[in-house]
């Protein structure tokens, strides 16, 4: 093997190092300025403060979907607000 080709190879070994290292450093939670972190993953957070002593009353149950690979058993759940 040519010294060129050796070299070529190396260089390209390092330039994709380089790149997985970027983008390992990208999918690290980012601080905030007061301290604690965030995951870039979480979505918008919603803050529900009622005026009356609500509660939330829920019921679940399960749902078997049919997918392409078979059928698939999904959690289903429904929430509403009870005076307490």
């Amino acid at each position: 093997m040519p010294v060129w080709s050796r070299a070529a190879v190396a260089v390209l070994a390092m330039v994709s190092m380089v790149g997985l290292a970027a983008a390992a450093r990208a999918q690290q939670p980012t601080p905030l300025p007061n301290g604690p972190y965030m995951s870039k993953s979480s979505g918008p957070r919603i803050e529900v403060n009622p005026r009356r002593p609500l509660f939330r009353r829920c019921t679940s149950w399960y749902v078997i979907q049919d997918r392409p690979s078979g059928p698939v058993l999904f959690p289903q759940k429904h929430c509403w607000w009870v005076r307490g």
